[in-house]
């Protein structure tokens, strides 16, 4: 072999070298530009999905409030009793009771001890009443505060009592003043609505059921606690009668 030859066949050796090693980079580069484009192509996908999902939870929220707002307009549309729907907008902590504030003031003829009322989970039940009114909102006492007291009757045996809130939402409504010998009479799971008596509240709205007999041999009279009808955790809407004289009967 000459040195053409040698050179030839060394040059040759140098340039497939060379050639191997752009091929591999050039591979690479191909590779990271791939997974680059994967990468892009990923973020894109994930960010679809998250505003898939962000729909989808829209969505399903609309419906649940759509399906609420109709169970209200049902209601509101077959009562006869006179009466103001309102928004539930904030509490006062600070106040002497458990005061809830409503969207709806003298402006909507809202007046103070208007009975209160709510919707829910198809039953009509009591929620308390206006105790002071703005121009545009009000203040109302539930039933579970400490100052409030409801006239009430037992939907079966038909004894009567006072109905007072323990000054939460968490703790049961307290019937005092009922009759000793109702306590053979009275089941766990009663209905107990109001009585009508006082002028207050109209007669035959759902306030509780029974939950607890209390019975001292050495009082005259039996007390029994009530787990109210209306959940004050998940309150939204109210309806505030204008005539608290007119029965609501009607729309049980």
């Amino acid at each position: 072999m000459n040195f053409r030859e040698l050179g030839l066949s060394a040059f040759s050796g140098a340039r497939g070298a060379v050639h191997s090693v752009y091929s591999f980079f050039d591979r690479s580069f191909d590779s990271i530009r791939e997974l680059a484009d994967l990468r892009r192509q990923y973020d894109a996908l994930a960010l679809r999905l998250q505003r898939f999902e962000e729909l989808q939870r829209d969505s399903a929220d609309i419906r649940k409030e759509n399906f609420k707002l109709r169970e209200l307009l049902g209601f509101s549309t077959t009562t006869i009793v006179k009466h103001t729907p309102a928004e539930i907008i904030g509490k006062d902590p600070d106040n002497l009771f458990s005061a809830y504030l409503v969207n709806k003031g003298s402006k909507h003829g809202l007046k103070k001890n208007m009975p209160v009322i709510a919707f829910q989970d198809g039953n009509q039940g009591l929620v308390g009443k206006i105790v002071q009114v703005g121009l545009t909102e009000s203040l109302m006492m539930p039933v579970f505060d400490g100052n409030s007291f409801a006239a009430v009757r037992f939907d079966e045996s038909r004894y009567e009592g006072i109905a007072e809130g323990e000054g939460s939402q968490d703790k049961p409504l307290l019937v005092r003043y009922i009759k000793k010998r109702a306590k053979d009479e009275l089941k766990f799971g009663d209905i107990v609505s109001t009585s009508g008596l006082g002028g207050v509240y109209p007669k035959d709205i759902m306030v509780g059921r029974v939950s607890k007999i209390l019975v001292q041999e050495y009082q005259t009279s039996i007390e029994v606690e009530l787990e109210p009808i209306i959940d004050f955790s998940r309150l939204e809407y109210v309806f505030v009668i204008e005539n608290a004289a007119e029965g609501v009967a009607n729309v049980r």
